[in-house]
Order: structure tokens, then sequence, then C-alpha cells
């Protein structure tokens, strides 16, 4: 049985619009649970990720049931933890960690929220080539969760090329050789069928289209993960084409819905989740 009072929250940077602390009190609520949601902002602190040793170490005293982790602490916070789950480990990436008898396990719930959102969405949709966008943490998880589906063909792009390259490699030991690493989309977008955005890029903070609006095509899909704001520059561009789309709502919910049961130990109402989510934008 879960605890009745729950402390959790969220570390990363630039948080302070995260609709994740109302989602996580709110199903809470629904539950009968008390739960306080805790936003650790680290543009609001000097030393950023260097902050994480005594971020942990204090949620270990202060007695956190879990903290979500985001931009730009998923990859980072790894080697700080006790265990870490096999999806957590396989992704190298951690979104979510739960404290239990005082220790730090890692899971990861981007790859299985990404990839609820985007099925309810977009349950036809072509995976023969998909051009990802991002081999950072929530790259690292939705390239997982993608071939999982059935992609026949993964492009990953990171300006980072060697960062692609690694996660290409682990991602083809894993699943075949399915997966190629490049530099720049401009040289890949070319016979894709669907288009995975997972950069900070669009985000308020960080204005902007992550490729060149030329590069889209009507007969491609776009999914985002961006929801600060909702209608980002790539899906108003992609919309103005025809393609089908998926906005990072859909991906926000679902990661909510998989770490409120690793916090709390019980199932979440996804449908409730959603729709409190969508009430809460509305209102923003």
């Amino acid at each position: 049985m879960a605890a009745t009072k729950l402390l959790v929250g969220l570390i990363g940077s630039g948080i302070q619009l995260s609709l994740t602390p109302a989602m996580q009190e709110e199903e809470a609520r629904h539950q009968g649970l008390r739960l306080h949601y805790q936003l650790i902002d680290l543009d609001q602190t000097p030393g950023s990720v260097q902050q994480l040793p005594a971020l942990l170490a204090s949620a270990r005293i202060m007695g956190f049931a879990g903290l979500n982790i985001t931009y730009p602490c998923k990859q980072a916070v790894m080697p700080l933890l006790d265990e870490l789950s096999p999806e957590a480990e396989a992704m190298g990436a951690v979104n979510t960690v739960v404290l239990r008898d005082g220790r730090l396990v890692g899971h990861n719930t981007d790859g299985s929220g990404w990839a609820w959102g985007f099925h309810r969405a977009l349950p036809k949709a072509d995976l023969g080539c998909v051009v990802l966008l991002g081999a950072g943490g929530a790259g690292s998880a939705i390239s997982h969760a993608v071939l999982s589906l059935g992609a026949v063909q993964l492009r990953l792009v990171d300006t980072d090329l060697a960062r692609a390259r690694a996660l290409a490699a682990a991602l083809n030991a894993r699943f075949g050789d399915r997966v190629v690493a490049y530099g720049d989309a401009a040289q890949v977008i070319e016979g894709a069928t669907g288009l995975i955005h997972a950069t900070p890029t669009g985000m308020d903070k960080l204005p902007g289209m992550p490729i060149l609006a030329r590069l889209l095509r009507a007969s491609m899909w776009v999914s985002e993960i961006v929801y600060f704001p909702i209608r980002t520059e790539l899906l108003e561009a992609a919309r103005a084409l025809g393609c089908p789309t998926v906005d990072g709502g859909a991906m926000a919910v679902g990661q909510a819905v998989g770490a409120f049961e690793l916090f709390t130990g019980i199932k979440a109402d996804a449908a409730r989740v959603e729709q409190h989510f969508k009430r809460l934008l509305a209102g923003r």
C-alpha cells in the first residue's frame, strides 16, 4: 500500500512553467493521497548540474518518495544513482528517480510516454524511415521506443555527431542494423516518412525552428516533444503543409502517468490526467 503523504519533485533548468506538479498533485487527490510536488529549478541556483549530488543527498534526508529529472540532467544523474531499471540502463537516460529504503533507483518513462501519446494520435503512422532530431536524454529514450514500435530505419541527427554515433552504435547492438547517425538534418530528410523533434529548441526560453521549414514535406508526419508553447513553430509549419502531427502534450501526459505509478505504486487514470492537462493548458 502506498503512503498517504508523499513528497516528490522535479530537477531541471527553466522549469517554472512545468505542468507536471499540477498533474501529479491532482491525480494524487483523486486517488486519496496527499502529495506535494516541489520544483527544483537549476536556473535559480549557481552551479547548475554540479548541484545534483547535493540535491540527491538532500532528497534522501528530507524523505522524498521520488524525483522527476529533466534537461539538462537526464544523463548526468545516472552515475549518482544506486541502481538503474533495465529500461533506463538501455536508454542511457533517467527521467524518474524513486527513493526506497534510502536507495536511489533510476527509471525512464520518456520512451513509454512518447509511445503512448504517439500511438493514440497516429496509430497508422508509416514507420518506414524516421528522422529523429536530438541524441540527448529524451532522444535516446524515444529512439528506443520508436524502434520497438517497428521503425524500419532510424536516421539520428545531432549537432554533436560523436554523441549521435555513440547512440546509434548502442541502438544497432540492441535492435539490429537500423540506425545511422548524422550531423545535419538537411542530409537525411529526403525520403523520410516521419520526423521526431527531441531537442529543447522551440521552448519559450529557446524559440525557433530545429530545422528549416523548407525541408518539411506534406507526406511526412511530425512528432514534437516541446509543450511550452503547445503550438511550436515546427508544428505550425508542419500543419500549414498538411502534415499529420503530434504535439508535445501527448508525451508529457504519458510520462507523467508512468512516473505517478512509480512514485505511488498506484495506476493513474490516464484519461483523467490528459483532461486535466488540457484544462491547465487552456488556463495559461
